[in-house]
């Protein structure tokens, strides 16, 4: 094991059963019409957590039905910013509540470690207050100079039904990151989690109820991308789809959605470079590097896997981040020690395994880990914490969106060649640049193209900030004030004051 640091099996107790979960559809929870379920085994334990309903075309077209009922009557979109901020707000304190059984359940569904689940579903509660500030404050705009007799007015409307499509990576703080702020605008909503990670989801639906949200505002339909997702995708109903996700699947979600021409919000795959300076604080990067990496297994559209460092301290840095990288602890996800828990699944984990050993292939060289990883006591969906260098800019492992705990090490000599590095990738999610010079930083932060640029740090997030892409990355924002625009339209009115404009016609 390379003298990793590894956390064996737990005693911490798993569920007797599985938690059931249901459809939520127009304030009712009811299964499949065919009956069909799917089950969730724990990729840690092996055990099964979730038995969901399966839905198919059926359930997802009276989700749609209801929000769009919802909407047009007017139980959610007309009512004041001041009751919706009341709503979101209970609901983030229920979430509060029962932060300790939403972590648990995340933590069995996706094998993240759970004092990362704890503190993502204390973030998500924040998001939610957040989000209300928002609904108080909501506003368009007049215009007062157009003429005496001419008033001038923007309005800023909920832009109606909205498809919201999540990952399995986050799936409460990525709902989160999109629900809120739907229902901040005044729109309702048809969810559809990832069917590898439904019960969170679920959770929030009944918690939602408890707020008291009228029937049929927020809709949770289960199942996978076909059939649920397409139809959640093209049918007209829908007035808007946010998806966050892998970038092949959002490009089949705008191409469903391009018929109705509605409005697609994408938050899709990232090849997030961290570019390391001569001058920088090695110790402090080398951490944050550790961090970018590992954080959740890798599988994160943000993880900081391809750092672009200077020729001159490459050997130095790698060397830091191994010493580090054997340190954090993997293994058991229940365990408040573990720093990194599972891998989603056998799949995703023989996929990491490829890109790795395809990057051997090709002439790189592995300085630590590149296999899977065997915790005591508990399943074979781990993998080793892994430290690629001599990685060429062509390789398919500095190009393409590894999502495991794989780090890519390039190097650079001048500043020019370090940025044209950065930007030489098809995603422009995040990026990073480490260096003591303030010029250093502001040049790279001007010239890259990435939506979220970090100085000296990784990872930091506010919900105050907007968070999306450029490039393949995706389209739209999540979070800040641009979060809730992305859920508006504008309407302009324009109002004659009294009869003052001449006859056209003589």
């Amino acid at each position: 094991m390379q003298d990793l640091t590894i956390i064996p099996a737990s005693n911490a107790a798993l569920p007797d059963a599985p938690m059931r979960l249901k459809h939520w559809i127009g304030g009712a929870w009811v299964d499949s019409a065919d009956g069909a379920t799917s089950v969730r085994f724990s990729p840690a334990h092996g055990v099964p957590v979730s038995v969901a309903a399966k839905g198919g075309q059926i359930e997802a077209e009276a989700g749609i039905a209801a929000a769009r009922a919802a909407f047009d009557i007017g139980a959610w979109s007309r009512t004041s910013g001041k009751d919706r901020a009341i709503l979101l707000l209970r609901v983030a304190d229920l979430i509060d509540r029962d932060r300790a059984a939403i972590a648990r359940q995340e933590v069995l569904e996706s094998g993240k470690p759970i004092t990362q689940a704890m503190a993502e579903i204390e973030g998500a509660a924040d998001i939610w207050r957040y989000a209300a500030a928002l609904a108080r404050t909501l506003h368009g705009d007049s215009h007062n100079s157009l003429g005496p007799d001419m008033l001038g007015l923007v309005l800023k409307e909920p832009i109606g039904v909205v498809s919201l499509i999540t990952p399995w990576n986050f799936p409460f703080l990525i709902i989160s990151q999109k629900l809120p702020f739907a229902l901040a605008a005044g729109c309702t909503a048809v969810v559809k989690p990832s069917e590898l990670t439904p019960g969170t989801t679920v959770m929030l639906g009944k918690l939602l109820a408890e707020a008291g949200l009228p029937d049929g505002v927020v809709n949770i339909v289960l199942g996978y991308g076909e059939p649920v997702g397409a139809v959640l995708s093209s049918d007209p109903r829908v007035d808007m789809v946010s998806f966050t996700g892998s970038t092949a699947v959002g490009k089949r979600i705008s191409a469903a959605a391009s018929a109705t021409l509605k409005k697609v919000s994408l938050e899709l795959g990232g090849k997030n470079p961290q570019v390391i300076f001569p001058d920088a604080d090695l110790d402090q990067a080398a951490d944050a590097i550790a961090f970018g990496v590992y954080f959740n297994a890798g599988e994160c559209c943000n993880a900081g896997s391809r750092i672009i460092v200077h020729e001159s301290v490459a050997a130095a840095l790698v060397e830091k981040i191994t010493v580090l990288s054997r340190r954090v602890p993997f293994g058991d996800p229940l365990d408040p020690r573990t720093q990194v828990g599972a891998i989603i699944s056998p799949e995703h984990l023989a996929k990491i395994d490829a890109y790795v050993r395809g990057a051997v292939a090709a002439g790189a060289r592995l300085a630590l880990g590149g296999a899977a990883l065997d915790v005591g006591g508990l399943g074979a969906q781990f993998y080793q914490p892994t430290i690629v260098t001599d990685v060429r800019p062509e390789m398919e492992i500095a190009r393409e969106e590894v999502f495991g705990p794989v780090l890519s090490v390039l190097t650079f000599r001048t500043a020019d060649e370090a940025i044209q590095l950065a930007n030489d990738a098809a995603y422009g999610l995040s990026a990073g640049v480490w260096s003591s010079d303030v010029s250093t930083c502001l040049d790279f932060m001007r010239r890259v193209r990435a939506g979220t640029v970090w100085t000296n740090t990784w990872m930091d997030g506010f919900a105050e900030l907007p968070f999306g892409g450029f490039k393949q990355s995706g389209q739209g924002r999540e979070l800040g004030r641009y979060g809730l625009e992305e859920f508006l339209e504008v309407k302009t009115v324009q109002m004659r004051i009294g009869q003052t404009r001449g006859a056209w016609v003589a």
